[in-house]
């Protein structure tokens, strides 16, 4: 049997690469080109009559909704998945409605991408686990756009384990294209496990730190009092990284000691019944604007299992426009692959 060709669209080149690096692990997929925008994914969908188009939808020249109802009738038998950081369940129904097979929030794509291209490629219909509960329609609510008809498959959510056990993580990366986008990002994470009454722990640069005192307190955090209790603490991200860093990599016994001993004397500030401790920050990706990719990647496997182990909530800030030519697509890949989600803003 033949494989499957799959075109790839999105404007942003290192995610691009990252689903396609996802996708030709299986021989039975075949990525046959990829497109950055919207008038040349209806060309291209045209032209080679691809199996599945995996379409982001905020796309320059033409945006994704608007190109997917061209394709439908350009490329009739091509199967559309919506891969999009958009997790509005309102536009995932304009999605289905418009001839999508289905839909993936980017965030989610290292956990459901695989599942949902098999799915669509078998006749179903898939939606993210995210949206568990919302009930969507279809183009012809029951009838795929080529007669066919479409049962639902509903990404699984993740299982819940103990606490403490060694799969269990939630450690994150969040792309920003501007430091308002990184402020917003940040103080949404630390916000919420403060509000919550856990304890958050900050690395970063001093401005980025300066900064994001203000919206804290705008979100109606009242972080006198987390300092004072000692369920907030913000460290320097360069002094930081120098309690840990020898011959210019992370060195994981100094880098377990330091973090384990600060995340165990920060869950003790916390007044919960059982704590948790959140840390967010920009150690490795100041190892990456150094150029130091190997740094930062090693010091991302050893967040992870800091994550593991200790049940830890990780964020991770990189900016977008830092990943730049083949180098930085191949790195953004691996950082994916390091984190169990992945955000965009």
């Amino acid at each position: 049997m033949s494989p499957s060709r799959v075109l790839v669209v999105d404007d942003f080149e290192p995610f691009r690469r990252f689903v396609a690096s996802i996708l030709q692990q299986h021989p039975e997929l075949q990525i046959i080109y990829e497109v950055s925008d919207g008038l040349e994914a209806v060309q291209k969908s045209e032209e080679l009559q691809p199996d599945l188009i995996v379409l982001d939808i905020g796309l320059p020249k033409l945006n994704g909704i608007e190109a997917a109802q061209q394709i439908r009738e350009l490329s009739p038998n091509s199967r559309i998945l919506f891969v999009s950081q958009e997790s509005s369940a309102d536009l995932v129904q304009r999605a289905l409605s418009v001839g999508a097979w289905g839909y993936v929030v980017k965030a989610d794509a290292g956990n459901e991408l695989l599942t949902a291209v098999n799915t669509v490629l078998r006749g179903e219909r898939f939606v993210g686990s995210r949206f568990a509960g919302h009930h969507f329609t279809d183009a012809s609510d029951s009838q795929a756009p080529d007669g066919l008809y479409r049962n639902e498959v509903l990404a699984p959510p993740a299982p819940t384990l103990p606490r403490m056990a060694e799969n269990t993580r939630r450690h994150e990366a969040q792309f920003y294209s501007d430091d308002a986008s990184f402020l917003d990002g940040f103080t949404q994470f630390i916000g919420a496990a403060l509000q919550a009454r856990n304890v958050v722990i900050v690395v970063a640069t001093e401005s980025h730190r300066d900064s994001l005192l203000p919206r804290l307190q705008t979100r109606g955090v009242d972080i006198a009092a987390a300092i004072e209790q000692g369920r907030y603490i913000s460290l320097d991200v360069a002094e930081t990284l120098s309690t840990f860093m020898v011959n210019d990599l992370p060195d994981p016994v100094r880098f377990l000691k330091v973090v384990g001993d600060l995340i165990l004397a920060a869950a003790k500030a916390a007044k919960a019944e059982h704590p948790r401790v959140a840390a967010c920050g920009e150690c490795a990706p100041l190892l990456w604007a150094q150029d130091n990719a190997e740094a930062a990647i090693r010091l991302e496997q050893l967040w992870d299992k800091i994550a593991k182990t200790y049940d830890v909530d990780v964020l991770c800030g990189y900016p977008l426009d830092s990943f730049h030519g083949e180098q930085g697509s191949q790195t953004y890949q691996r950082i994916c692959t390091e984190h169990s989600a992945v955000h965009s803003r």
